[in-house]
């Protein structure tokens, strides 16, 4: 299966590809202005009534065929959608494209991850001057730039043996075109009824009233699944959202600091850790052993009545045979009485949609590419998909996307009332989120450690990666 979601964040900021220096080699190979997949054989002349398109994802394949049959009756043009997978042949497939002068003309890509090392070996066409005001506001604020190279970026492309070296500030190599974020708790929606349960939890409380209830009417199969095989996915997914609900900003990112009257040796690491323990009895039998891909397939084939993953987790879930009409999705809930009262959750880009800068019809690309984000063509492929579109849907998404979905873009916010995954400005530069995921490991699901012993582990874990930062 290929799903770059299956990668605990932020893994997949720098998903696993060629390096730069390797694609710019490739491009150099290339004799004069090459042509664009298919298109113009090398010529760089496209057809102007046809365009290639390249996706690593499977699963957007036939949306976006059906998206291309109504693009090809308004605009004359046709695209072919291609699929190479999983991600490691995308990218031998793009290298061997670009020896040969032979890229597609638009290519799915990984938002800040290949965008980029294609883009800084000059085998993208930096869009920037393209992506109007008006292109722009079509999508969520929080992702809108998207694909655009901040200082940030710019910065980390100039390290030694960095996958996008050659990148310049203000550049943009994608455009949004599928989001998400982490912390959604899936539900198989007939057992919940079942155990009496007729609403979404709310707060922390009522999903640990929830998994109580569901366990005593189904005690063999009514636990949770969460692939903790990656023991990040624990720690990221479920206890730090809950912890930001419960902290607020600056408390929870002090966790992480070094003052030891706010670290996870204090009382708020402490009550964080007793309040994720809180989970223990409520696992799935194995879960500990699980892959990321074990514990979906767990919940789809009924061995788990929830399960912890992200907004990217529905297609998989859907592949694999579990009714989307028989999930209740609802983000990771703040306790009761905690700094925010409606925890939400930043969205973050996870793929984009880039134009090769060897295409002979770079303007019917482009038309392409913004027809993808027109609200009710992203509606229809995020319907098709089951995948979290980056338009602004209005106000009542459900309508339009159905429930699950609906739910889901319901939970995405801004602020600071949003749980955000890709900030990592309060965690020292040495941090191993691997090792603080062991740890915790410790407390639940194997319940080898107490809480007082884990919180004393994590604090000293952490002041070791600031004293290495230094």
């Amino acid at each position: 299966m290929n799903r770059h979601r299956r990668r605990p964040f932020p893994a997949r900021i720098t998903a696993t590809i060629a390096t730069s220096a390797l694609l710019a080699g490739a491009l150099a190979a290339c004799s004069g202005p090459a042509g664009g997949g298919g298109n113009g054989g090398g010529s760089g002349e496209g057809d102007p009534d046809s365009l290639t398109m390249w996706t690593f994802k499977q699963s957007h394949v036939e949306p976006l065929q059906n998206a291309a049959k109504t693009f090809e009756e308004e605009t004359g043009i046709s695209v072919d959608v291609q699929a190479y997978t999983p991600d490691d042949a995308f990218i031998t497939k793009v290298q061997a494209a670009a020896q040969t002068g032979d890229l597609p003309d638009v290519m799915e890509v990984h938002t800040h991850g290949d965008d980029f090392t294609f883009g800084g070996a000059g085998l993208l066409e930096d869009l920037s001057d393209d992506v109007d005001d008006d292109w722009s506001s079509r999508f969520l604020p929080a992702v809108a730039e998207d694909g655009t190279v901040t200082p940030a970026y710019y910065e980390q492309s100039l390290a030694e043996g960095s996958k996008t070296a050659g990148i310049e500030e203000g550049q943009r190599f994608s455009v949004p075109f599928t989001i998400g974020t982490f912390g959604i708790v899936y539900a198989n929606k007939e057992r919940l009824e079942a155990a009496g349960v007729t609403e979404a939890p709310k707060t922390w409380e009522e999903f640990v009233a929830a998994l109580d209830a569901v366990k005593k009417t189904n005690p063999d199969d009514g636990g949770v699944s969460i692939g903790f095989q990656s023991s990040t996915t624990g720690l990221e997914w479920l206890m730090q959202p809950m912890a930001y609900g419960q902290l607020g900003k600056d408390d929870f990112g002090a966790l992480f600091g070094q003052d030891p009257a706010k670290n996870f040796a204090s009382p708020h690491g402490v009550k964080v850790l007793e309040t994720y323990n809180q989970i223990q009895p409520y696992w799935m039998p194995g879960t500990q052993s699980l892959t990321i891909d074990d514990a979906d397939i767990a919940f789809a084939q009924g061995k788990s009545t929830f399960d912890i993953g992200g907004t990217f987790t529905l297609a998989f879930l859907a592949q694999n045979g579990m009714d989307a009409e028989n999930i209740v999705t609802f983000p990771v809930p703040a306790p009761e009485g905690g700094a925010i009262d409606d925890l939400q959750l930043a969205p973050f880009g996870l793929t984009g949609l880039s134009v090769s800068a060897t295409t002979g019809n770079k303007d019917g690309a482009l038309q392409w590419i913004k027809y993808l984000s027109e609200q009710d063509v992203a509606a229809t492929f995020a319907q098709d998909a089951l995948d979290v579109p980056p338009v602004d849907l209005g106000d009542d998404p459900s309508s339009t996307v159905g429930p699950v979905l609906g739910a889901m873009i319901g939970a995405f916010g801004e602020g600071e009332n949003a749980y955000n995954p890709g900030d990592t400005s309060y965690r020292p530069a040495a941090y191993d989120a691997a090792q603080v995921g062991d740890a915790v490991m410790e407390l639940t699901p194997l319940a080898t450690q107490d809480v007082a012993a884990v919180s004393t582990t994590v604090a000293t874990l952490i002041d070791t990666f600031w004293s290495q930062s230094k």
